[in-house]
C-alpha cells in the first residue's frame, strides 16, 4: 500500500533514467534501513554492587 503512493506522480521517458529508479528500489530492498537498536537494561543481581550503587544515589541525592 505505502508504494502505490510513491508510483502516483512518477513520469519516467527516459530509459536510463528509468533504469537508475529500477536500480535505486531494487537496492533499498536489498538493503533496508535499519534504525539504532535500544540498548538492553542490565540486571544487576551481585548484592555489593547493588549496596555500592544505592550508597552512591544516596551520597548525591538533594537533602
Amino acid at each position: 500500500m505505502a508504494t502505490s503512493s510513491i508510483f502516483h506522480n512518477v513520469i519516467i521517458n527516459d530509459p536510463e533514467k528509468a533504469d537508475a529508479f529500477i536500480s535505486a528500489i531494487e537496492e533499498s530492498i536489498s538493503d533496508p534501513y535499519i534504525g539504532p537498536s535500544i540498548p538492553k537494561a542490565k540486571i544487576e543481581s551481585d548484592s555489593k554492587k547493588l549496596s555500592k550503587l544505592l550508597n552512591l544515589w544516596k551520597s548525591e541525592a538533594p537533602n
